[in-house]
């Protein structure tokens, strides 16, 4: 049977995919893989540097055939990607330099955003004074921001200091659900969920609610957003959390952007996050939250708000936040005083979730 490459799958240097492979949306093909002949390349995809592809493959719309991962984690790493013979490539394919196709082949630009903070990193040591920006193109296998700095070879060079890559984590990731938690998500099943599916991973994938319906509590998730350099705006990664399908605290890949109320860790036209902690893509990524609900007399007529506070990887970025009515594009338009269920927004990503589950406040 050929080879299945899920979504946002990674396939590791000289990987062999055989003929007939199907590659879903978003999955990145690291360098020296050998792709075979008459496979199916999704959405999204990204193959990297001397990649092999074999003759008669349909390459779908949106992927990006070249040195999408060098910018990303690769940084530094030559491209010289190898394209079989009666290829089929929908529309808006990117192709980027040392390859050849046709003149009519979009080509990706190789932008790049630095953003340097004082002190330290969001949420360890920034001391929230204004950041530095600086965009640059790069150029074979360097990117200089002019004056500022210089990218080769996936180190950063500032002056007289060279800076790493590093991987940071949340200090919740994995936390594990305390007595008397009810467990939304644990990889077994998806019987918590309307219309749920777990991948091979055992991941829930966005674009459902739960089943059970809460009023106030505490509430823990993870999450997994995939890698779209080409996407801008809502169109990076896209998703959110619902609380009780009124109140969205927005999923989006917001990492290095201005951190607005419509990205990473911000409640949809209510407030932006204290700081932007969205880490990049392809990390695992929590929300921790504490929810009050709205209180109502025996009219029903409301007579407090709903008080939220979210951390966003570990560092509040909501805090005890007053919601004054619900936020677009959720299952209830009205706040009322039974209770509600999460909504994990669908937008046409594929964002996954993980290790769900809840403390109710008695």
């Amino acid at each position: 049977m050929p080879p299945e490459i899920h979504p946002t799958a990674v396939v590791h240097p000289s990987a062999r995919l055989g003929d007939g492979c199907r590659v879903g949306p978003h999955a990145v093909i690291d360098a020296h893989v050998i792709v075979g002949a008459d496979c199916q390349i999704g959405p999204g995809v990204y193959l990297t540097g001397h990649t092999q592809l074999g003759s008669g493959n349909r390459i779908h719309a949106g992927a990006v055939l070249g040195d999408a991962p060098q910018d990303f984690k690769y940084a530094g790493q030559s491209t010289r990607l190898r394209i079989g013979n009666d290829n089929v490539f929908r529309e808006h394919v990117t192709v980027h330099r040392s390859n050849r196709l046709d003149e009519d082949t979009v080509l990706g630009d190789g932008n790049f955003r630095l953003v340097t903070f004082k002190g330290g990193l969001p949420g360890a040591g920034w001391d929230v004074s204004a950041k530095t920006e600086a965009e640059a193109k790069r150029d074979g296998d360097v990117v200089r921001f002019k004056d500022l700095a210089e990218l080769k070879g996936g180190v950063l060079t500032i002056g007289a200091t060279s800076l790493k890559r590093i991987e940071r984590h949340s200090p919740t990731e994995g936390a594990k659900p305390p007595a008397g938690a009810i467990i939304l998500l644990d990889g077994s099943n998806a019987d918590a969920w309307k219309g749920g599916h777990l991948d091979e991973r055992k991941l829930l994938a966005a674009g459902t609610t739960s089943k059970q319906a809460f009023q106030s509590f505490t509430l823990h998730l993870e999450f997994l957003l995939p890698f779209k350099p080409l996407g801008r705006g809502q169109g990076r990664a896209n998703s959110g959390v619902y609380v009780q399908n009124r109140y969205e605290v927005q999923v989006l890949d917001s990492f290095g952007l201005k951190g607005l109320d419509n990205e990473c860790g911000g409640v949809y036209q209510n407030s932006a996050p204290k700081v932007n902690m969205c880490f990049p893509p392809l990390q695992w990524q929590t929300y921790d939250i504490e929810f009050t609900a709205a209180k109502f007399d025996a009219d029903g007529k409301k007579t407090a708000n709903a008080i939220l506070t979210v951390k966003h990887n570990g560092v509040v970025v909501q805090d005890k936040l007053s919601l004054k009515g619900a936020t677009p594009g959720g299952g209830f338009k009205t706040e009322v005083p039974a209770p509600g269920p999460f909504q994990l927004q669908g937008h046409g990503n594929p964002v996954y979730y993980r290790n769900v589950w809840i403390v109710e406040q008695k």
